[in-house]
């Protein structure tokens, strides 16, 4: 192999591992994320808030108010067919 190969070679690796590593760096920060999340839902159903309930609350503000409408109105559709309502 010259050393023209090689140089690219090993550039491609310091930056592949680079990419690795901050890949790695973000996924540890996540999973204390996500840690510091679950602290606040055990938080929440100690004081009293159903956290089933809370989860959904969440989901949905992540919604636009015409998504969640439509998501609703099928759901409402749904309900009906099967009698529920």
């Amino acid at each position: 192999m010259d050393d023209q190969a090689f140089n690219t070679g090993s550039v491609a690796a310091d930056q592949l591992k680079a990419i690795v590593e901050r890949i790695e760096r973000i996924e540890e920060e996540i999973k204390g994320l996500n840690g510091d999340k679950s602290d606040i839902y055990k938080e929440a159903k100690m004081n009293g808030f159903d956290v089933k309930v809370l989860r959904k609350v969440v989901a949905l503000r992540r919604k636009d108010f015409a998504e969640r409408q439509e998501e609703d109105a099928i759901l409402e559709m749904y309900m009906q067919a099967l009698g529920m309502i």
